[in-house]
């Protein structure tokens, strides 16, 4: 903390003036609290310059080595927890920045993409347009995704504007399936 650093209550949670907000969060920041480590993606919302490109990516090895080890009822749930755990974490740390959804905040790509994983066929194919889908629409925010991403400036916010994208991808893809019968 720097020197004379001036404390503000933001939400409840204690934080310094925007004078010491870290502009660009260090690794130091990201292993300061659990909630940080989670926000960022275990770091991966660290990489410059497409931070949420990262954090989908760091999705396919998470799935590749859980789901096949869990029943399908076990992995719902996990992404369920994670969802409810990513409130918390995004939340937290969003505070601690002083912005609600910082870049760098990717456990919402995560969880979101781990869901799109999880309802899509096994094939790298499928697998490969479903992440493209995923980041095209986390990134154009089309509605009703833009909207709650400029209204929700909460943990919940930064969680559900994602979920919306995954379902976006779902629903184009299932199109796509049902077109190609």
């Amino acid at each position: 903390m720097a020197a004379g650093a001036r404390w503000r209550s933001i939400g409840g949670a204690l934080t310094t003036s925007p004078d010491f907000l870290p502009r660009r969060p260090t690794l130091a920041f990201v292993l300061r609290h659990p909630a940080h480590l989670l926000a960022f993606g275990l770091g991966s919302g660290l990489v410059r310059p497409a931070p949420g490109t990262a954090g989908t990516l760091l999705a396919l090895p998470i799935f590749w080595f859980v789901h096949p080890r869990v029943p399908d009822v076990a992995f719902l749930g996990m992404i369920a927890v994670l969802f409810l755990v990513g409130i918390w974490a995004c939340g937290r740390t969003g505070r601690a920045l002083g912005v609600p959804d910082h870049s760098g905040m990717v456990l919402d790509e995560i969880v979101a993409f781990l869901l799109v994983l999880f309802m899509l066929p096994r094939e790298p194919l499928w697998e490969a347009f479903g992440f493209l889908l995923f980041r095209l629409f986390d990134i154009l925010k089309p509605l009703p995704i833009r909207y709650y991403d400029r209204t929700l400036k909460t943990g919940f916010g930064v969680m559900f504007d994602d979920l919306i994208a995954a379902l976006y991808t779902l629903l184009v893809l299932a199109l796509w399936k049902v077109a190609a019968l």
